[in-house]
C-alpha cells in the first residue's frame, strides 16, 4: 500500500519505520554492550583504569559532538543519504574493531562507530516528521522505545554472547541489524529532494570549541573521585563561556545558543531529558555490579533483574503516548516524575538482606517513570519545533542524553570510589532522589503554556 505525502511516495510506511527503528538502536546498544566486555578488553591490551575510562568517554564525546552536526547536515543534504552513510560507517567499524591489536586502533574504530551511529537518530526522526503524518507521535514513541530500551538490553545481550565468542562478538552483533536496516531503507525510503534554498556553512571554530568544552568537562568530572581540580574547573567554564558568546554572534552557528536562550521551553526540555537520563543511566551502571558483588547473584540472574527497568519502560511508552494524546503533557509528565521519586526513594529501603522480589518491584517502578518521562519529553519537544528543524532538534536531544550519560558516569565514579556496598548505594540513591525532585518545577514551567497542555 502506497501513501502519497505531498511530492513523496511512501510505498510501505510500516517498513519505512522498521528501517529507521533498526538504525536507531545501534547507538544506545553499542553504548552499553561494551560495558560487560571491558574486563576482557582491559586484560587483553593491558590497560589501566584510566585507559578504560577514555575508551568509554571517547564514544560519549564524539557522539555528543556529531549528533547535532549530522542532524544539521541531514536537514541540508538529504536524510536518506546521511542515514545510509551512517550504516556504512557502523559496518566498517564493526568489521575492523575485532581485529584491533592495540588500544589506539580500538578507540579509532569506536570513534568511527560513534560517528556512524550519530547519523541514524536525527536523520531517522527527520524522515518520520516528513514522511509519516498519521499517528506521528506514536511512531516517535516506537523509535523512543527502540532507542531507550536497547540501551538497557545491551548488557544482557553482551553478557550472554561474550562467554561464547569473547569481546569481539559485541561488534558482530551489529551486522544483522545493519543489513536489514539498509535493505529496507534502500527499498522503502523515498529519494531525497535536493535542498536548493541555501547551502550549508561549516562552523569549524564552533565545532572545535564544543568538542573542547565537552572534553574538558569530562576530564573535570572524571577527576572528582580524586578531589576537586580547580584549574580544570576554571578552564571548563572559560571554554564554555567562549563557546556561548562565539556561537551567539554567528548567523549560522553549530549550536543555536541564541535560540535556546530565547525559547526557554526548548532549553528546559533538554535539561529535563538530561536529568531523567542521569537517573536511568546511573541505575544501569551501578545496579548490575551491586547485584553481583553485594547480593552475590550470578550474571544471568542479575541480567534478568535489570530487565525489569527496560521491560516496564517498554510497556509504559505506548500507554503514556495515548495518555498524552488524550489529555496533554502536564499530568503524564508530573505523574512520571512523582513515580520516579517514589521508585528511587524506595531504593533506600532495600539492603543485602531484603527479598529480591522487592528490588524487582522497585526497579519496575523506576522503569515506569522512565518510560513516561522519556517519551513525554520527546513528544513535547517535537510539538514545539518546526519540521525543518527536526534534524538539529533531535540531534541536540540525543546530545542531551550523552551529557546525562557523562554525568551519571562521573557520579558513579565519585559515589563508589571506595567500593560498592549498601552505604555507598544509599549515598548514590540520595543524589538520584534530589535529581528526581528537581524535575518537578521544570515540568511545571515547560507545560504552563496552554498551547502545550492539550485539554487541561
Amino acid at each position: 500500500m502506497s501513501v502519497i505525502h505531498n511530492e513523496f511516495v511512501v510505498k510501505n510506511p510500516r517498513l519505512l519505520i522498521v528501517a529507521i527503528a533498526l538504525g536507531v538502536i545501534l547507538n544506545p546498544l553499542n553504548t552499553t554492550m561494551i560495558t560487560v566486555a571491558l574486563p576482557s578488553i582491559q586484560n587483553e591490551f593491558l590497560l589501566t583504569s584510566g585507559d578504560i575510562s577514555w575508551l568509554i568517554a571517547s564514544y560519549f564525546i564524539v557522539s555528543a559532538v556529531f549528533l547535532p552536526l549530522i542532524g544539521k547536515l541531514s536537514d541540508f543534504y538529504g536524510r536518506k543519504k546521511i542515514f545510509l552513510c551512517g550504516l556504512i560507517f557502523v559496518a566498517i567499524s564493526s568489521l575492523l574493531a575485532p581485529l584491533s591489536q592495540n588500544m589506539l586502533f580500538l578507540v579509532g574504530m569506536r570513534t568511527i562507530q560513534a560517528i556512524g551511529t550519530s547519523a541514524l537518530y536525527p536523520a531517522g526522526i527527520g524522515m518520520v516528521r516528513v514522511y509519516i503524518s498519521k499517528n506521528q507521535n506514536r511512531v516517535i514513541a516506537t523509535l523512543a522505545v527502540f532507542a531507550t530500551t536497547s540501551a538497557a538490553f545491551g548488557p544482557t545481550i553482551s553478557g550472554l554472547l561474550i562467554q561464547y565468542g569473547g569481546w569481539p562478538i559485541i561488534f558482530y552483533v551489529n551486522f544483522p541489524v545493519i543489513i536489514m536496516s539498509a535493505m529496507l531503507a534502500l527499498k522503502y525510503i523515498p529519494k531525497d529532494i535536493k535542498n536548493e534554498e541555501k547551502t550549508f556553512k561549516w562552523d569549524i571554530i564552533g565545532i572545535i570549541l564544543f568538542g573542547s568544552l565537552m572534553s574538558c568537562w569530562m576530564v573535570f568530572l572524571q577527576s572528582l573521585e580524586r578531589g576537586f581540580n580547580i584549574w580544570t574547573f576554571i578552564l571548563s567554564i572559560m571554554i564554555t563561556l567562549i563557546f556561548y558568546y562565539y556561537e551567539k554572534k554567528r548567523t549560522e552557528p553549530f549550536i543555536n545558543v541564541g535560540f535556546l536562550t530565547k525559547n526557554l521551553n526548548v532549553s528546559f526540555i533538554y535539561v529535563q531529558y538530561i536529568l531523567a537520563t542521569i537517573v536511568f543511566f546511573a541505575m544501569l551502571l551501578f545496579m548490575p555490579t551491586y547485584l553481583q558483588n553485594v547480593l552475590m547473584l550470578d550474571s544471568k540472574t542479575a541480567g534478568i533483574m535489570m530487565l525489569s527497568i527496560s521491560v516496564f519502560a517498554l510497556l509504559m511508552t505506548p500507554i503514556a503516548t495515548r495518555w498524552i494524546e488524550s489529555i496533554g503533557f502536564r499530568t503524564p509528565l508530573i505523574f512520571g516524575a512523582i513515580v520516579g521519586i517514589v521508585g528511587v526513594g524506595l531504593l533506600l529501603t532495600f539492603n543485602n538482606t531484603s527479598a529480591l522480589v522487592w528490588l524487582f518491584t522497585i526497579l519496575a517502578i523506576i522503569g515506569i517513570s522512565n518510560g513516561v518521562l522519556n517519551i513525554g519529553s520527546q513528544n513535547l519537544l517535537y510539538s514545539i519545533v518546526k519540521k525543518e528543524q527536526s534534524g538539529i532538534a533531535s540531534g541536540l536531544l540525543m546530545t542531551s542524553r550523552f551529557i546525562g550519560n557523562i554525568l551519571a558516569s562521573s557520579l558513579y565514579g565519585v559515589m563508589f570510589a571506595s567500593g560498592i556496598n549498601d552505604v555507598n548505594k544509599n549515598s548514590m540513591t540520595s543524589v538520584l532522589l534530589i535529581v528526581s525532585v528537581i524535575m518537578i518545577p521544570g515540568i511545571v514551567f515547560i507545560t504552563k503554556n496552554k498551547a502545550l497542555i492539550g485539554k487541561q
